[in-house]
């Protein structure tokens, strides 16, 4: 288990997966200077989550908070979603990151016997993208979105270096 995360089982190992997603995502923004972070990237793309490095990092830090406040309203907290910000430096997405990876742990730290597996589909999370998961698959979601926008950042720099 990583130092830092007291918590145990399921939930441990994905807490621990989400810090190396995050880690493994400042590795590749960390050495991004102003001009990368602001070149477009993605010039014909419909989706404008995905036009340059700082629209994909905006999206990922506020999808990050979103995921943990649609677990916390499932259990009734009734939390709304911190403000989506946009910086053009990358120091502030790397905080932006760290702080929104804080923010899913410590909410799991505060509710350690959170159910994780829902079979009842009516007790499921609905997202506002049509998909239905349990905490578990909202948690490993959160995961692979970092993952794949990650892939999607560092292969956008080595079109830039091309």
């Amino acid at each position: 288990m990583m130092e830092n995360n007291p918590l145990t089982g399921a939930i441990a190992a994905l807490i621990d997966e989400y810090k190396k997603a995050v880690d493994e995502m400042i590795e590749v923004i960390n050495p991004i200077n102003q001009q990368q972070l602001l070149q477009t990237i993605e010039p014909k793309s419909l989706n404008s989550d995905c036009i340059s490095i700082q629209t994909i990092l905006t999206h990922v830090c506020a999808s990050m908070f979103s995921y943990a406040v649609y677990i916390e309203n499932s259990i009734g907290l009734e939390t709304t979603r911190p403000e989506r910000l946009q910086f053009d430096q990358v120091a502030p997405y790397i905080l932006r990151l760290k702080e929104a990876f804080n923010y899913n742990q410590d909410f799991f730290i505060r509710n350690p016997n959170i159910k994780m597996e829902e079979f009842d589909q009516a007790k499921k999370i609905n997202t506002r993208w049509g998909q239905q998961y349990d905490v578990e698959q909202m948690l490993e979601h959160a995961i692979v979105h970092i993952l794949r926008h990650r892939r999607q950042i560092k292969n956008a720099l080595v079109n830039m270096k091309s």
